[in-house]
């Protein structure tokens, strides 16, 4: 088996090929191109995309080239894989300033300055926004059948659910497997990797490329990763992990994979860190907590840099050895507007995943503290009073969060 694959599988990463046997030949033979698409939904990525982005450090790894496409044009329509209603369409506006911050995102991940192996980052919006519907249809849209369309899970659970599938969701298939016929065209790639849910998708550009210029082409699918617990991987009670620590601190990224269930320590070691398997099967005889100190810098190191992984975990270890001044947290500078307002603005200023009414049931429940002291009025007042000697407040939201602002 090729390299690249049997690492796949043995990272756990394997689900579904179109043609394994072929495709393992084919990587044999030298490097290729692979790509994996990205819609652009919102300003950043969150840990659900992560796996997708370690298939490409790994195609990196073993000397092959990755196209990154970011979906300007497929965003515009909204992929149903997995959804129960129509996503909200954003504006064009939106759409290029997400796509320019997830694009800083993932070049933090990826080997940028090895030309051989760099990505090449492609926009589906510069091909799909002069398509004439006409020359579309005939073209293209002869090689799809309706029949087939309607057997992908992406429509038939919304339609067996009685929920409404627009035409334009509809089409989404079609423009995926048209992306892939572009980058064959235009990149010659011969791959496209995605989870386990895209496999209708993937198929289709496959068959499409084969039916319309008779080239090879591939597709390779991961599984879908859900916590020991059962949530889906990238969603928490509290909201989504993102790699934008502007949206989500270093802090509280490191404590995510420090705080893993124990079940999914070594399943993500595999994962989601550039460590050998024979060094993961040596941190298996470790000590649990050891393997999570490990596991949450090794993340962290890759998205944030190792220095920022350190701070992290030198924070932790003051924040949860007893010292209860706050002088060791995560400083985060407010303007003085916040001085005299009240704490559910503070906190929402400070934490932009919580929503106003989540923060309120957070003082109800007495879950936030400032200065130590329990907060259970919501009309707490931010005042320069509470500043202590170091000229500092400390924040804390729940057990597990906790900062030192500052003004």
């Amino acid at each position: 088996m090729n390299e690249f694959l049997k690492e796949f599988k043995n990272r756990g990463y394997f689900y579904q090929c179109t043609d394994e046997k072929s495709l393992s030949k084919k990587l044999n033979e030298g490097s290729i191109k692979g790509y994996i698409g990205f819609d652009c939904t919102a300003q950043s990525l969150h840990i659900g995309s992560l796996l997708q982005i370690m298939c490409l450090r790994l195609m990196q790894k073993h000397g092959h080239k990755p196209i990154v496409l970011l979906g300007g044009g497929t965003t515009r329509i909204g992929d149903p894989s997995g959804k129960d209603k129509t996503r909200k369409i954003l504006d064009e506006v939106e759409i290029e300033k997400n796509i320019r911050s997830i694009e800083k995102i993932l070049k933090k991940f990826l080997e940028v300055e090895d030309k051989k192996i760099s990505p090449i980052f492609v926009n589906n919006y510069s091909w799909l926004k002069n398509l004439n519907y006409i020359s579309f249809l005939r073209d293209i849209g002869k090689h799809f059948t309706i029949n087939k369309m309607l057997s992908f899970d992406s429509v038939k659970t919304r339609l067996e659910r009685e929920q409404s599938l627009s035409y334009m969701e509809f089409n989404y298939m079609i423009l995926q497997a048209y992306d892939f016929l572009e980058l064959n065209k235009k990149e010659n790639c011969l791959l496209q990797i995605g989870g386990s849910d895209q496999w209708g998708n993937i198929v289709n550009g496959v068959e499409l490329i084969k039916r319309h210029s008779s080239n090879e082409a591939y597709g390779l699918t991961t599984e879908l990763i859900t916590l020991a617990s059962g949530v889906k991987m990238g969603k928490t009670e509290s909201g989504a992990i993102w790699l934008d620590k502007e949206l989500f601190s270093v802090f509280d990224y490191w404590q995510f994979w420090r705080n893993i269930d124990d079940r999914d320590v070594l399943r993500f070691l595999k994962m989601f860190t550039d460590l050998k398997l024979s060094e993961i099967e040596n941190i298996s005889t470790q000590d649990i907590n050891k393997q999570k100190i490990i596991l949450a810098n090794e993340a962290t190191s890759m998205l944030h840099g190792a220095e920022e992984a350190t701070k992290a975990e030198i924070i932790a270890k003051n924040s949860f050895s007893g010292d209860t001044s706050g002088e060791h947290l995560p400083s985060i500078k407010i303007d003085k507007s916040y001085i005299n307002n009240d704490i559910i603005n503070l906190i929402s200023k400070i934490e932009k995943t919580l929503s106003k009414s989540e923060i309120r049931r957070l003082v109800k429940s007495k879950g936030i503290k400032i200065n130590n002291e329990i907060i259970s009025d919501e009309k707490f007042e931010i005042s320069k009073k509470l500043l202590n000697k170091k000229n500092f407040i400390k924040l804390s939201i729940g057990k597990k969060k906790h900062y030192k602002i500052e003004v």
